[in-house]
């Protein structure tokens, strides 16, 4: 880590492999250019350390039967974590400085789309990835989660490995009121970071969200953390996506993304977050190296935040 007391993450795997022209369409989302060229795949990694990223995440999110079918998932669905994880693993060992690794946990049925949440299925599913996962991996990172059965499930995966648990949850893009964010399950922020600390998570972050609602989940965070006499760290990484409707499911289609977060707006939140308590900053869908760079340059003034 920096030593600094924030944490820099990396950005986001999907939008970096398509600009760098890897394999790249939907259904299978990012989960191609690890079928097809995983050289894409470390490089995208190695772009990020360059930028300064002090944590790299598994190109896993997308290796579930949502994306790349069930029988695709059935036949290779472990032995394609274990490579997202070994090429992550390649190229934090190739970094001039310590980088950690995490194992992306993405939500087993659909982003943004807690409704479809199955749980008699999703101990299989989870075990699939977190077998093939589990050698490569410093930290496991249950991401872009939309609901509490979701990081219930996520943490009984892991449960036994040995490895700290960090859970990153989405929230509504659009409020239901200042102040009061909520999960995209409609549950109150402060319920998820409670059942986090709850299932042992060593970090609350959140993710694939717009900029505008994060400072509102992130103080509630810091109180319920605080209330709890808790050490988990509070972390953020947002998506460069428009506001998306109640019904989407990200991935569903390739957003457009915004203009007006170029590397400097972005830090701009970034500060913003930081002065409210985050400690682990990065970015998701749409930010790029770019990004992390801007962010990496800025971390001794952050320090001082």
């Amino acid at each position: 880590m920096s030593g600094l007391g924030v944490a820099l993450l990396d950005g986001g795997m999907g939008r970096q492999l398509a600009r760098m022209g890897a394999p790249f369409r939907q259904p299978e989302w990012s989960a191609l250019a690890l079928m097809k060229a995983p050289e894409t795949v470390q490089a995208a990694h190695a772009a990020f350390i360059a930028a300064g990223a002090e944590v790299i995440t598994t190109n896993s999110y997308a290796l579930v039967p949502f994306h790349i079918g069930e029988d695709r998932f059935a036949a290779q669905g472990q032995a394609l974590a274990d490579l997202s994880g070994r090429l992550a693993r390649q190229a934090a060992q190739s970094a001039a400085a310590p980088v950690r690794v995490a194992g992306s946990l993405p939500p087993l049925f659909g982003s943004y789309r807690p409704d479809v949440f199955e749980p008699e299925r999703a101990p299989e599913i989870a075990r699939v990835l977190v077998d093939g996962l589990a050698p490569h991996v410093d930290l496991w990172l249950a991401e872009t989660q939309s609901s509490i059965r979701e990081v219930a499930a996520a943490a009984a995966a892991v449960a036994g490995r040995g490895k700290p648990l960090w859970i990153s949850y989405t929230v509504e893009d659009e409020r239901p009121e200042p102040g009061m964010p909520r999960l995209r399950s409609g549950e109150p922020v402060e319920e998820a970071v409670q059942a986090a600390l709850d299932l042992g998570a060593e970090a609350v972050l959140f993710n694939c969200s717009q900029p505008e609602v994060m400072g509102d989940a992130i103080v509630v965070a810091a109180r319920i953390i605080g209330e709890a006499r808790s050490l988990a760290r509070i972390g953020v990484y947002a998506n460069a996506f428009p506001p998306q409707p109640e019904d989407a499911t990200a991935n569903e289609g390739l957003s457009e993304l915004r203009a007006d977060l170029d590397p400097d707006s972005y830090l701009g939140w970034i500060r913003r977050w930081v002065g409210l308590g985050a400690t682990l900053v990065g970015g998701c869908c749409g930010i790029g190296p770019e990004h992390i760079a801007r962010i990496r340059a800025a971390l001794p003034e952050l320090a001082k935040t």
